[in-house]
């Protein structure tokens, strides 16, 4: 992993090609979401979570934190904004992550790897099927 990023985010999704800059933006926010869920205790902390890595989520949580995150900002409408994206899954997640990671624009334990993101839920059945509607909101 290079010690400083080397190509600007938008150079790096643009090679890629996978992804809008909208869901890299989005994966960083829903990075930011999961940290202060799980500091605000509304989450169980992590089992590898400390004082050394205080940011630090693993990728099934931060699965979580993301359709969480798009529930609240888009409702019902949450897959559709994700698959305009070409997120299909919660691996497009580790996917996007690991993009980042491998070009020095965030940070991974030495445990973490990519195939963390691999089937953590399925996306019809956390957006369409289990979407709940909050009215105390």
């Amino acid at each position: 992993m290079p010690d400083k990023p080397i190509k600007s985010i938008e150079n790096i999704f643009k090679e890629d090609g996978r992804y809008p800059l909208e869901a890299v933006e989005f994966i960083r926010e829903g990075l930011s979401y999961t940290v202060d869920k799980y500091l605000s205790g509304e989450g169980q902390l992590p089992d590898s979570f400390s004082s050394s890595h205080p940011r630090h989520v693993t990728g099934p949580q931060l699965c979580q934190g993301l359709r969480d995150l798009a529930q609240k900002r888009w409702g019902f409408l949450a897959r559709q904004v994700l698959n305009r994206w070409n997120i299909t899954s919660t691996n497009d997640f580790g996917q996007i992550v690991f993009l980042l990671v491998d070009n020095g624009w965030m940070q991974k334990q030495p445990h973490d790897s990519v195939e963390d993101f691999d089937n953590v839920f399925d996306f019809q059945e956390a957006f369409d099927r289990s979407y709940e509607i909050n009215l105390d909101q």
